[in-house]
């Protein structure tokens, strides 16, 4: 009888071992989808199809400013369950690629074939970030308190192998394909093994279970739409999100395509800048998730920011035939990236009770997105009217690395706000200083200790959407 006993409490706990399990592995095929229907797929769309820089930088901006509908995505979540929610929007999102890969085939013009990219590019965006809300509420639940940053830094290990391999996989694919209808149809391809593996996401999901500690789905009031924006914590934490948003929306569209058209790097190479930056996340992640449990995500968050800074700085030196400095870029930005990537996702959970979660987590993507669109649609009118080649320490400049240096001063002002977070419980950023240097002399602080209930292992984050 003891035994039948000792059997049943050990069996929410084998569900929630599996459950983390099967969601490290969707979160890796959800990168390999990422790799073939985003990334350098879109920039590869965008070329194919001679997209002008306007229209770049709305293909850009597209992502952020779906975040639009965040709000009423977590009305979704709260009346339908997050579980359900994020089924639904997940699996459709990733099936909406199969018009690209019938897209070379369908006898339209190039004006209409831009138009339905376009038009792709939005579904699929509007579909992701109400999924990503209704998953982010529903893993927010579902993984205990006191293990969210160890968890959540092994699983972004995972999943940045699987967008290594990934994107080098999309990326050699890409370079081999022969111009025109070469192009065309390793494009095609591509969306639809984006398609295929997008249902074995859905299939995970599946498999993995609702939180028992998930709020029953209820009919939400306005009060508790509008409590991130009439809280103070919370406003100082949006204030910051929406700074550092705009900061980097300005440039972002530019990044890959100054890597393809002015350094001629080809997309093999890109997909090995991209994979080295994955690759330094994949040490990086783990050890951010620990310092986030210890020392809370605001210590974390304002570190990372400040050494962002110098990326966009970094970007100002490459040439063709000159790409040293990128080699300093990717491991520097796969370090703080892994951490600033972590303590964002953390902070509105930290910020938020279980019952308002769905409209912290929307609130703060929706206000970074709307920020990063309306900067990367910004950056793209800019394109338009900034000088040709200035001189900067006596080299001359290009169009895109004249928006990455704006996008650094940007970044700096926005990094300063994070100074102004308040988060309950975080340690001063001092603290995390004296945290490395305990871990370089390895002297280990002690663990929080955690109620037997919520013991779970340390799995393998991306976002699932």
């Amino acid at each position: 009888m003891r035994r039948f006993l000792r059997l049943q409490q050990d069996q929410p706990r084998h569900a929630l071992r599996r459950s983390l399990r099967l969601s490290t592995a969707e979160g890796i095929a959800a990168e390999l989808v990422g790799a073939c229907a985003s990334g350098g797929a879109i920039t590869a769309w965008a070329l194919y199809l001679d997209l002008a820089p306007v229209l770049v930088g709305i293909l850009g901006a597209l992502p952020f400013a779906a975040q639009l509908v965040q709000i009423p995505s977590a009305w979704l979540t709260q009346v339908h369950g997050s579980r359900r929610t994020a089924l639904w929007t997940i699996g459709i999102s990733r099936q909406v690629p199969l018009l690209l890969a019938l897209l070379p085939w369908l006898p339209l013009s190039q004006s209409e074939q831009r138009a339905v990219l376009l038009a792709v590019a939005a579904t699929s965006s509007l579909l992701s970030v109400a999924g990503n809300n209704a998953w982010t509420t529903w893993m927010g639940d579902l993984v205990p308190d006191r293990l969210r940053g160890r968890y959540f830094g092994r699983r972004t290990a995972f999943c940045a192998l699987g967008s290594t391999v990934g994107g080098l996989g999309a990326g050699l694919a890409l370079d081999h394909a022969r111009p025109g209808i070469g192009a065309g149809a390793m494009l095609s391809a591509l969306a639809a093994i984006s398609c295929v593996l997008g249902a074995v996401t859905v299939l995970l999901l599946k498999r993995q279970q609702d939180s028992h500690q998930q709020p029953s789905p209820s009919q939400p009031t306005l009060r508790d739409a509008i409590r991130p924006w009439t809280e103070p914590l919370a406003r100082r934490a949006l204030t910051f999100h929406v700074a550092w948003a705009a900061a980097g929306g300005v440039a972002a569209a530019f990044y890959p395509l100054h890597m393809i058209a002015n350094l001629r790097m080809g997309f093999a190479r890109l997909a090995l800048y991209n994979g080295a930056i994955a690759a330094v996340r994949i040490v990086a992640a783990p050890l951010w998730g620990r310092a986030l449990d210890r020392v809370g995500a605001r210590p974390v968050l304002v570190a990372c920011c400040f050494g962002l800074c110098l990326s966009p700085i970094l970007w100002l030196f490459p040439r063709e035939g000159l790409l040293w400095p990128l080699a300093i870029d990717a491991p520097l930005c796969g370090v703080l990236l892994a951490g600033q990537t972590l303590a964002s996702f953390s902070l509105p959970m930290n910020l938020s009770s279980r019952v308002t979660r769905s409209f912290h987590v929307a609130a703060f993507a929706a206000a970074a997105g709307l920020a990063t669109g309306i900067a990367s649609a910004a950056g793209g009118a800019l394109a338009h009217v900034l000088p040709t080649e200035p001189a900067f320490l006596g080299q001359p400049l290009m169009t895109a690395q004249i928006l990455f240096l704006m996008g650094a001063a940007l970044r700096l002002c926005a990094a300063a706000l994070a100074l102004r977070i308040v988060e309950p419980g975080a340690r001063p950023v001092h603290a995390l200083g004296r945290l490395a240097l305990n871990g370089a002399l390895r002297r280990r602080e002690p663990r929080p200790r955690l109620d037997p209930g919520c013991a779970v292992p340390a799995v393998g984050q991306s976002s699932a959407a």
